[in-house]
C-alpha cells in the first residue's frame, strides 16, 4: 500500500518524532511505500490566503497546494501524526488541511446543499499526544469532541475511511519506560491494521 504521513511537530526531538520514526519502519519493514510530508521541516505555509481563494475561483491551484494534493491523490492511507495543542489541532496541521483538503479537491456540495467526500476509498490514522493524562481527556469529553473534529469532521466529511485515533497522554510527565511502551502499543495497533 502507499502511505503518506502529514507530521506537524517542530522539534526533531520530540516524542512525536520518535511516533513518526516508529510509524515508518514498522510500515516498510511490511513493504508498504512510504512518503513522509514533514510541514515545519518543508516550511509549509499554512495560512490560507485571499489569493488562494481568488486561485481558486479562478480554476487554478496554487503549486504548494497541488504538490500536497498529488501526494494525497496517490496515497491509499493518510496518517496524521500531530500533537494536541490547547484542545485542538496545531495552527500548521489546521492550515493544511485548511488550504490541501479544498472544495473540488475533498469534498464537494450536491443537491440541497449535502457534502459529498471527494477522497472515498483512501483510509486515515490519526495518531495524537497530549501533556494532560489521557483519563483527563476522557472523563472532560475532550477525547471525544477530539475524534470528532478529526475522524467525522475532517476524513469521513471528506469520504475517508477513518482506521481509529490512538491517544497518548501526559508524554512530558511519564517515564521513558512509559514512553517506549507507548511506541510498543502503537507497534502493535499498526500490525494488526496493515
Amino acid at each position: 500500500m502507499k502511505h503518506l504521513i502529514v507530521y506537524a511537530h517542530p522539534n526533531p526531538k520530540s516524542f512525536n518524532h520518535a511516533i513518526l520514526e516508529t510509524t515508518v519502519k514498522e510500515l516498510e519493514n511490511k513493504g508498504h511505500q512510504v512518503v513522509v510530508r514533514d510541514l515545519y521541516s518543508l516550511h509549509f505555509n499554512p495560512i490560507l490566503s485571499g489569493s488562494d481563494f481568488e486561485a481558486f475561483h479562478a480554476g487554478t491551484v496554487p503549486a504548494d497546494i497541488k504538490q500536497e494534493q498529488n501526494y494525497i491523490s496517490t496515497a491509499d492511507v493518510i496518517t496524521m501524526i500531530y500533537p494536541i495543542w490547547w484542545a485542538g489541532l496545531p495552527a500548521m496541521i489546521k492550515g493544511y488541511i485548511d488550504r490541501v483538503f479544498s472544495y473540488g479537491f475533498a469534498y464537494k456540495y450536491g443537491d440541497e446543499g449535502t457534502p459529498v467526500g471527494l477522497l472515498a476509498g483512501k483510509k486515515g490514522f490519526v495518531i495524537n499526544t497530549q501533556g494532560t493524562p489521557g483519563e483527563y481527556y476522557d472523563s472532560t469529553g475532550m477525547t471525544d469532541a477530539l475524534k470528532k473534529t478529526s475522524d467525522t469532521g475532517i476524513l469521513s466529511f471528506c469520504g475517508i475511511e477513518s482506521l481509529g485515533h490512538v491517544f497518548f497522554g501526559a508524554v512530558p510527565a511519564v517515564d521513558d519506560a512509559t514512553r517506549r511502551d507507548m511506541l510498543d502499543t502503537l507497534k502493535n495497533k499498526l500490525k494488526g491494521m496493515f
